[in-house]
């Protein structure tokens, strides 16, 4: 039996799923946000992250600064956001950031790289 190991992640995937995967149940961060933690990249690095590799994450709990939900997988977040108690504004069309915004505590490990580590394909536009 060949057991192939996944591949490796690169350094600043990593970080942004240290912060992606600390978010607790019910609340969110806004993808500028996770960048904004880190001290590197931006929003769009951050949502390549998640789309090139966060299948398995939670990832609905990453969302648009608006609130707004990903395109193309709203119902299931909005499944996920009703079965964790996210507040929704009150037309349930997004999540209520004010009440459900969440920040990593001061004393975290994530953030310390450096901009020069986030991949070259994950390069701003």
């Amino acid at each position: 039996m060949d057991v192939t190991k996944p591949p490796e992640l690169p350094p600043y995937v990593e970080r942004v799923f240290d912060v992606v995967d600390r978010i607790p149940p019910g609340r969110v961060m806004a993808y500028g946000e996770v960048a904004e933690w880190l001290g590197e990249g931006g929003p769009r690095q951050v949502g390549t992250a998640m789309a090139k590799y966060g299948g398995g994450s939670p990832w609905w709990r990453v969302v648009r600064s608006d609130g707004g939900f990903l395109p193309g997988h709203e119902r299931e977040a909005l499944a996920n956001y009703r079965e964790e108690g996210t507040p929704l504004k009150p037309d349930g069309g997004r999540v209520d950031m004010v009440r459900a915004r969440w920040w990593p505590a001061e004393d975290g490990t994530v953030g310390s790289g450096a901009m020069d580590e986030v991949p070259s394909d994950f390069a701003a536009e």
